[in-house]
């Protein structure tokens, strides 16, 4: 990767909708070479999607919460089937696994409290290896930015 395929992917991180025009006169090259390389950044799996970032709050998902999930055992084949089930959560919009007092972190985005009461009870409570969760309610949206420096 060099100089200019780290343009290109600045500049798609903000706006993937341009046409290769319109990047070539951004990144400072021609359309043929931003076609090309963009081609080969999606084939070699350094560009992974190209989705539209959705406000959830226009969809009426106006309350964001980050859970602490603490597993009862630590088993692959528990953790794997805790996996699959966050996976499967509508409700979940990002799930990472960590290091720490917690063995995962999820951020889950519902309508409201009464949701977010189902969501535990239907994907947390339910799940015999959960040992413990901590949710923290969102206020405010700082900043929320996924793309990464190049």
């Amino acid at each position: 990767m060099d100089d200019l395929d780290r343009r290109i992917l600045t500049v798609l991180q903000k706006n993937n909708r341009l046409s290769f025009a319109e990047l070539a006169e951004l990144v400072d090259s021609s359309a043929a070479s931003c076609m090309r390389r963009v081609n080969k950044l999606r084939s070699t799996g350094v560009i992974v999607a190209d989705i539209s970032l959705v406000d959830p709050k226009s969809l009426g998902k106006s309350l964001t919460v980050i859970v602490t999930v603490e597993l009862d055992r630590k088993h692959l084949d528990f953790v794997n089937d805790f996996k699959r089930a966050m996976q499967a959560a509508k409700e979940v919009t990002q799930c990472y696994m960590v290091t720490g007092d917690a063995d995962f972190v999820l951020i889950v985005a519902v309508e409201d409290l009464d949701a977010f009461d189902v969501f535990v009870k239907t994907k947390l409570f339910t799940d015999p290896n959960v040992r413990k969760f901590k949710s923290m309610i969102t206020l405010d949206r700082v900043k929320m930015e996924p793309r990464i420096t190049v």
